[in-house]
C-alpha cells in the first residue's frame, strides 16, 4: 500500500474505535478525506437501489455532490456499486462522463470539483455501497493510486461492520449527521416513495421515477419532492 492509504485506512480504523455508532459515518468520512488528502469524502450505502441510503458527508461540496447523484440516478457511486469495480472521472472540465446528466449537472452546480472517485465498499462478496471523494484538482489520483485506495474502503467495512445491524434492519431514521439529509436520503424518501405509489397506483419503481421527473421539471433535489410528498397530495 502507498503510504497515503496507509496512513487513510490507519485514521479510519482510530477514527471508528470506541465511537458511538451514530458517530462512525462521519467520523470516517473525515479520516478518509484527511488521509488520502480529498477535498470532499461522502459515505452511501445501496447507492445502486431506490433504497439508497446516505450515511455521512464531509462538507456542503459532497453532500451536493451526492444529492445530484441521488437525483439523476447516474454518476460514479452508482457505476461503482453496481460493478464492484473502483470509477474514476479524472477531470470533470475536460472530458466527457459516461453519464451526460451527471456531468452536466456537476458542471453547473459544482464547477469548481475537477475529478471524482469511487471506492466499492464490500461486506462479504456484497458491495453494499460507495465512498465517493472529490478534489479541486484534475487527475488527482493515478490508476496506481486509485487501486490503492480501494484497500482503504475495507477499512471503512470494517469500521462500519458493527453498525450493520442497524443500517439494513433499522426502522427508525437514523440520528447520523447532516440529520436532515440523511433522513431524506434513507427514511423519507422510501415513504415518499410508498404513499405516491399508493396514491397513483403505481409500483415503487415508477412512483420514483416520477419523483426524479418532477425534480428534473421544477429543478429541485429529489430530497425537496419527497418533501412535498410528505406534506400532502
Amino acid at each position: 500500500m502507498t503510504a497515503e492509504a496507509v496512513k487513510a485506512a490507519r485514521l479510519v480504523e482510530e477514527a471508528a474505535a470506541k465511537a458511538p455508532a451514530e458517530e462512525v459515518p462521519r467520523r470516517v468520512c473525515g479520516a478518509v478525506c484527511e488521509g488520502l488528502g480529498m477535498d470532499g469524502t461522502t459515505l452511501s450505502l445501496l447507492t445502486d437501489t431506490p433504497s439508497r441510503q446516505l450515511l455521512a458527508a464531509s462538507d456542503d461540496a459532497a453532500l451536493l455532490l451526492e444529492e445530484i447523484q441521488f437525483t439523476v440516478l447516474e454518476g460514479p457511486c452508482i457505476s461503482a456499486a453496481h460493478s464492484g469495480e473502483p470509477v474514476a472521472v479524472n477531470d470533470l472540465r475536460e472530458e466527457l462522463t459516461p453519464w451526460p446528466l451527471f456531468g452536466a449537472t456537476m458542471r453547473e452546480k459544482l464547477p469548481q470539483v475537477r475529478s471524482v472517485y469511487a471506492l466499492p465498499v464490500f461486506f462479504g462478496d456484497y458491495v453494499l455501497g460507495t465512498v465517493d471523494l472529490l478534489t479541486l484538482r484534475p487527475q488527482a489520483l493515478s490508476k496506481e493510486a486509485l487501486e490503492q485506495a480501494s484497500l482503504v474502503a475495507d477499512a471503512v467495512a470494517a469500521a462500519l461492520l458493527p453498525t450493520r445491524d442497524m443500517i439494513i434492519t433499522g426502522a427508525q431514521a437514523p440520528t447520523w449527521e447532516p440529520e436532515e439529509v440523511v433522513r431524506a436520503h434513507w427514511f423519507d424518501t422510501a415513504r415518499a416513495v410508498g404513499a405516491l405509489a399508493t396514491r397513483r397506483r403505481l409500483t415503487p419503481e415508477n412512483a420514483l421515477a416520477l419523483m426524479r421527473a418532477e425534480a428534473f421539471r421544477t429543478g429541485k433535489s429529489l430530497s425537496d419532492i419527497t418533501r412535498d410528498i410528505l406534506r400532502g397530495p
